[in-house]
């Protein structure tokens, strides 16, 4: 067994898959429009569908927002440079809510964006090298 994707719904598809592939650089695998069901749904992420785990953005087509709630948490990403990654992603136009730094209670280096919708994606430092930033 293997964890396949996670399910976000999103308010405007187009916005969201270019925060997530312009931004955050995950490529779109796949996308079908549904008119009997009036949604689409787009599958993004880092690596092909049968090797790694993906997210699927389900657009409603009548509904433009959602209220994001208590349970949900956030996604996350491992990346090896942190500091470039947070730039890159701000000078892209993405908003980093919470700059690289320690986690609290830890010495993981992590920060957050914030997607288009108001989801949190925390980025974890994985490299093993000292920060040097």
């Amino acid at each position: 067994m293997r964890l396949l994707h996670t399910m976000l719904r999103v308010g405007d598809l187009e916005r969201s898959l270019r925060f997530y592939t312009e931004v955050l650089g995950m490529k779109l695998l796949r996308r079908k429009d549904y008119p009997s069901g009036a949604f689409t749904l787009a599958f993004v992420g880092y690596g092909d569908e049968k090797d790694t785990t993906v997210l699927e953005l389900t657009h409603n087509w009548d509904t433009s927002a959602y209220a994001i709630g208590t349970g949900f948490g956030h996604l996350a990403i491992g990346v090896d440079d942190i500091h470039g990654t947070c730039a890159a992603i701000a000078a892209k136009g993405g908003r980093v809510v919470r700059e690289p730094g320690p986690m609290q209670h830890g010495t993981t280096v992590i920060a957050f964006v914030e997607d288009p919708d108001g989801y949190k994606v925390e980025l974890i430092q994985t490299s093993s090298r000292p920060d040097a930033h």
